[in-house]
This record gives C-alpha cells, sequence and structure tokens, in this order.
C-alpha cells in the first residue's frame, strides 16, 4: 500500500507517518510539502491514498483535490484540515474526495477513517453526520454559505478577506468578469449589500479567512 501524505508541515506528516505505520508496518508512506510535488508522485507512482491538507503554499480552496483526483485514475483522497468542517466537508465530498477529517481528530480517528476509505466506504465524523441527519429531519437548510458553489464559497471568503476581484481572478485562472459574476450570486445567496456585509458574515459564523 502507497500512502502519500500531503501537508506543509514536516512534523505534522511526521506524526501521520508515524500513525499509519503503526497499523500498516509494511506501507509505503511518501510526503510531499506543495500541490507540485504532490501531482509529480501521483503521476509517475502507483498512489493508493493521497491525505490531503488543503492549506498549501501553492494553492487555495479545493485545488488540491480536483488536480489529485484529475492526475490519477482510482486515486482515493482523504481530506485532513483545519478548515471548518461543515463549510468544506460536503464540498470535497461532492468533489469526488472519499473523507474528511478535522486535523484536531486525526490522533484518535486517522486509522479507522483511513480503513473505511481503503475499504471503497466514505468518511466523515459522528458529530458531522449528526449536523447532515438533523437537517435531513427538518433542522433546515442550514446557513446560506452552506448553498454555495465550491467556486462561489471560494470567492466568498476571498472578497471577506478583502481581496480586490482582479486579484482574485489571477489566483483562481479566471477573468475579472467570471470572478464579478461569483460575488454577485454569492452576495445574492448571502443575502448581503457589500463586502463589508460578507466579512461580517463571516466573522459571524465562524469562517476561516484566508491569510487571516
Amino acid at each position: 500500500m502507497h500512502i502519500l501524505l500531503l501537508e506543509d508541515h514536516p512534523i505534522f506528516r511526521f506524526g501521520l507517518q508515524q500513525l499509519l505505520l503503526q497499523r500498516w508496518p509494511d506501507a509505503r508512506c511518501s510526503e510531499a510539502g506543495t500541490l507540485k510535488e504532490a501531482l509529480e508522485r501521483v503521476r509517475h507512482e502507483a498512489v493508493d491514498l493521497a491525505l490531503v491538507d488543503l492549506n498549501l503554499p501553492d494553492t487555495e480552496g479545493l485545488e488540491p483535490v480536483s488536480h489529485l483526483l484529475r492526475a490519477r485514475e482510482g486515486l482515493r483522497v482523504l481530506v485532513l484540515s483545519l478548515n471548518d468542517e461543515a463549510a468544506y466537508a460536503q464540498r470535497v465530498l461532492k468533489l469526488g474526495a472519499a473523507g474528511y477529517l478535522a486535523k484536531d481528530r486525526a490522533a484518535g480517528e486517522l486509522v479507522g477513517a483511513v480503513e473505511r476509505v481503503l475499504a471503497g466506504g466514505r468518511y466523515i465524523s459522528a458529530d458531522l453526520a449528526e449536523h447532515l441527519a438533523d437537517r435531513l429531519n427538518g433542522g433546515g437548510d442550514g446557513p446560506p454559505h452552506e448553498q454555495l458553489s465550491a467556486q462561489e464559497y471560494r470567492v466568498l471568503l476571498q472578497l471577506a478577506a478583502g481581496r480586490r476581484v482582479a486579484d482574485i481572478a489571477a489566483g483562481m485562472h479566471l477573468s475579472p468578469k467570471t470572478v464579478s459574476t461569483y460575488r454577485t450570486r454569492v452576495l445574492e445567496k448571502i443575502g448581503a449589500q457589500s463586502n463589508a456585509d460578507l466579512a461580517r458574515y463571516c466573522i459571524h459564523h465562524g469562517l476561516d479567512l484566508p491569510g487571516l
């Protein structure tokens, strides 16, 4: 079994590796600190599972998941991140990831999550499963940001962090017109009138803003 650890903090990578090797002593654990390094590995090596952080020095948002899944057919991706679980987990699952695990739960849940993913299943925490069940049982549709697409959500966070449309467009490899369209949709779905309203909304809901 070949597992790729895509994480830019060496100490955390080391901890993950130790947890995995205790359970699977014969596993091969490769490491990458950037998305570029990870893509090189999955394109040229038979990687079975990638453990992926979303916050990397050479990319933002959900790009690591989509790029890795395109790079190797059949690759299983388990996201480990500090980002808000309720906001991100459903999005990475829709992109094709096999699971989402908050970093602060890794010590106790990593092995079980990996076992489930390798068996062909999907993994989310018990808390998130309960949250989703509450919504299905009449708890409502959740806050407005949970209804945004992955791209809209990424634009929301960057606008709330004070970034200009032109800068967001360059970072997302989109035209400024496309980003402006996303901004309009976000304002409508959130019920906001300005970028300042978006910033207040994100702070109120505890969303992690890039670069802050």
